[in-house]
C-alpha cells in the first residue's frame, strides 16, 4: 500500500499540472518528474501481482528516467542560476537512455544492475539537492528564499522519515511509511511551484491541514459505515492512505470531467460550481450588470432633473410673492437631493481602480478631524484621539479610506444633536495572516437597534428620513476592496462603535 500511495500521488500531481494547460516549464518539468516516479513505483507494485520480469523492466525504466528529469526540474526551480546546466541535463539523459537500452540486453542480468541504477538516481537527486542548497544560500532575503528554504528543510525531514523503512534490517518491525512521506514531499513541492502566493510557513501548514482534516474525515466516515454494514474492517493505515488518495484526486477528476462536459455540453458551464460559489458568481454578475446600467440610469434621471431645476429657478425669479418663492426653493432643494442620491448610486455601482500607496492611517484620521473642524460640525462634541504611534503602514487608497472614515464620523455627529464625544482609536493587532491595524470610531449618540444594525451595510437601507442608504454600503465595499473588513456594534441611546481592520502592507 505504501508503494501504491506514492505511485498514485505522483500520477495525480502530474495529471493536475498537465491539465491546467499552463505553458510553464517549471510545472511541466515537475509533472514529467512525477510521471517517472509513477512509472517506477507502478513497476514495484505490480511485480508481486503479474509477470515480475516485465514489471521489473518497467521499474528500471522509471528509475533511469528520474535523474535527467530531476536535474531539469531543479534547473528550472533555481532559474538557471546554479552550477546545474542544460549540458548536465543532456549528459544525464544520454546515460539514462543507454541504461534503458541495456535493460533489454544481457547486462540487465548482472547481479548489481538494480543497485547500480538506484545509486545513479540517488546521486543525481543528491546533486540536485546540493545545487538547491547552494542557490538558497546565495539568495538575498526574499519570499523566494523563504519558500525554497522550506523545501530544503522538508527534504531533510523526508530522508530522516524514510529511513524508518530500514528498521527491518535492524530487527525492528515498523510499518513502511516512506511512500507516504515522499508523497507529502511531492505535494509540498506542488504547493511551492503552483501557488506562489503562499509565502509563509503557516500558509503551507494551513493548506496541508485542510488535506489532513479532509483525509481524516473520510477515514472516520468510512469506519462508521464499515462498522454498520460489514463484519470486517480494513487496517487504519490502508483506510487513511485510501482517503488521502481520494481527497487529492478530486481536483484532477473534476478538471477532466469539466473538460469533457464543456466539449459535449458547452452550455453546462455551471454544472461543477458549488451552491456557495454559484451564489458568489451571481453576485459578481449582478454587480457587473449594475455597473453597466448605472451610467444610463443616471443619465436618464439627471437630464429631466436639470430641466426641472432650471425651470424652477427661472420661475422663482419671476415669482411675485414670497410664498411662491418658498415653493420653488423646495423644488430646487429636492432636485439637488435627488441629484446627490444619483451621484451616490454611481459611486456605489461603477468599478473603481484603487490607487494604492503606503500610508500611515493616523495621518488620514488627522485629515478627517481637520475637515470636520473646518466645517464647524463639532459644536458641543468632544473629539478624542487615541492613536497608537507604533502601528505599521498599510497599502491603501488615501482618498477612499478618508471617505470611509469621514462618512462614519459624519453619521456619528448626526446621531449626537445634543452633543457628546467622538473617539478615534488606532492599534496594531496580530491575525492569522500576520500583522494588521485596527481603526475604532466610537460615539455616544442615539445608537442603532439590534434589528437595524444587521442591515446597515446593505444598499438602500437607511434609518434616516431623508437618507439614500448608500453611504455605509459604499464604505463596506471600499474596505472589502482593500482586503479588510468592517463591523459595527451599538446600544440604543448609548452610542455606536465601528471597527475597521486593514492588513499590514507586505
Amino acid at each position: 500500500m505504501d508503494t501504491f500511495t506514492l505511485a498514485a500521488t505522483s500520477f495525480i500531481i502530474s495529471l493536475s499540472l498537465l491539465l491546467t494547460g499552463k505553458k510553464d516549464e517549471l510545472q511541466e518539468s515537475f509533472a514529467c518528474f512525477c510521471i517517472a516516479v509513477f512509472i517506477s513505483q507502478t513497476g514495484v507494485f505490480f511485480q508481486n501481482v503479474f509477470a515480475p520480469a516485465f514489471w521489473l523492466n518497467i521499474e528500471h525504466t522509471g528509475i533511469l528516467a528520474i535523474p535527467p528529469l530531476a536535474l531539469w526540474f531543479f534547473l528550472k526551480l533555481t532559474h538557471n542560476k546554479t552550477f546545474l546546466s542544460r549540458r548536465i541535463v543532456f549528459f544525464s539523459a544520454g546515460i539514462s537512455l543507454l541504461g534503458i537500452i541495456s535493460i533489454f540486453t544481457p547486462i540487465s542480468n548482472w547481479a548489481y544492475f538494480h543497485l547500480t541504477i538506484i545509486a545513479y538516481a540517488f546521486m543525481a537527486i543528491l546533486f540536485c539537492y546540493i545545487a538547491l542548497l547552494n542557490h538558497v544560500k546565495k539568495l538575498p532575503p526574499s519570499t523566494e528564499k523563504k519558500r525554497l528554504s522550506y523545501l530544503v528543510f522538508a527534504c531533510l525531514l523526508a530522508v530522516a522519515g524514510s529511513s524508518i523503512d530500514l528498521s527491518g534490517y535492524l530487527g525492528f518491525n515498523l510499518s513502511k511509511i516512506a511512500g507516504l512521506i515522499l508523497s507529502a514531499l511531492l505535494y509540498l513541492i506542488l504547493l511551492i511551484i503552483a501557488y506562489p502566493q503562499l509565502n509563509k510557513l503557516h500558509d503551507f501548514f494551513a493548506r496541508a491541514l485542510i488535506i489532513f482534516i479532509s483525509t481524516l474525515t473520510g477515514t472516520i466516515i468510512f469506519y462508521f459505515v464499515a462498522l454498520f454494514f460489514s463484519n470486517s474492517v480494513p487496517s487504519f493505515t490502508i483506510t487513511l492512505m485510501t482517503s488521502f488518495l481520494i481527497v487529492i484526486s478530486l481536483t484532477p477528476t473534476k478538471m477532466i470531467l469539466k473538460k469533457m462536459f464543456s466539449f459535449f455540453y458547452p452550455d453546462s458551464r455551471y454544472v461543477f460550481t458549488s451552491l456557495y460559489e454559484f451564489d458568489e458568481k451571481l453576485e459578481s454578475e449582478k454587480a457587473l450588470m449594475l455597473a453597466e446600467m448605472a451610467p444610463v440610469f443616471a443619465h436618464e434621471i439627471r437630464n429631466p432633473l436639470g430641466s426641472i431645476k432650471g425651470a424652477a429657478q427661472y420661475l422663482k425669479s419671476e415669482a411675485s410673492t414670497e410664498e411662491q418663492q418658498k415653493l420653488f426653493d423646495v423644488i430646487i432643494e429636492e432636485v439637488n437631493r435627488l441629484n446627490a442620491v444619483v451621484s451616490q448610486f454611481l459611486d456605489y455601482a461603477r468599478p473603481y481602480k484603487l490607487k494604492l500607496e503606503f500610508q500611515n492611517i493616523n495621518i488620514i484620521i488627522q485629515k478627517v478631524i481637520s475637515v470636520i473642524a473646518a466645517n464647524r460640525l463639532t459644536e458641543n462634541i468632544t473629539i478624542a484621539r487615541e492613536l497608537s504611534e507604533d502601528i505599521p503602514e498599510v497599502e491603501v487608497d488615501e482618498q477612499q479610506i478618508l471617505q470611509v472614515i469621514l462618512n462614519i464620523a459624519l453619521n456619528a455627529i448626526e446621531s449626537m444633536p445634543q452633543g457628546g464625544s467622538l473617539t478615534f482609536r488606532t492599534s496594531k493587532i496580530e491575525t492569522i495572516t500576520g500583522e494588521a491595524i485596527s481603526i475604532t470610531i466610537r460615539d455616544t449618540g442615539s445608537g442603532i437597534s439590534p434589528k437595524e444594525i444587521k442591515n446597515i451595510f446593505k444598499p438602500f437601507f437607511t434609518t434616516k428620513e431623508r437618507g439614500a442608504g448608500l453611504g455605509l454600503a459604499i464604505c463596506h465595499r471600499i474596505i472589502k476592496e482593500h482586503g479588510g473588513n468592517i463591523t459595527a456594534k451599538s446600544i440604543p441611546s448609548k452610542g455606536s462603535v465601528f471597527f475597521i481592520r486593514l492588513n499590514k502592507a507586505a
